[in-house]
């Protein structure tokens, strides 16, 4: 079964935040800046309306959104997607980031 991931796109709002946030990537993995290591994110975020700035990209997991605006297209490459997504994802030796 595929894991249940927002398309791009989407627009949510996160636990505790006041600024709605769109969906610009799915399975980041980024260097952190906390502990200097690899790990990945379900998802990374901009600010919408204003879009995408280096400065302020928000990662982020499904746990942390609170509710769901907008979501994005979803057709036939969207569910593949999702399907080489759980398969990367288990294949995958990089931690998942815990964002509180």
């Amino acid at each position: 079964m595929s894991k249940e991931l927002l398309p791009l796109g989407s627009v949510v709002y996160l636990q505790e935040g006041t600024e709605k946030i769109m969906i610009v990537g799915r399975g980041i993995v980024f260097i952190d800046q906390d502990t200097n290591e690899e790990v990945y994110t379900d998802y990374m975020g901009c600010l919408y309306p204003s879009g995408i700035n280096p400065e302020n990209t928000i990662f982020f997991n499904e746990e942390n959104i609170d509710k769901v605006i907008f979501e994005g297209l979803q057709d036939e490459d969207e569910e593949r997607f999702l399907e080489l997504y759980d398969e990367w994802e288990e294949k995958l030796n990089t931690p998942k980031k815990i964002i509180e």
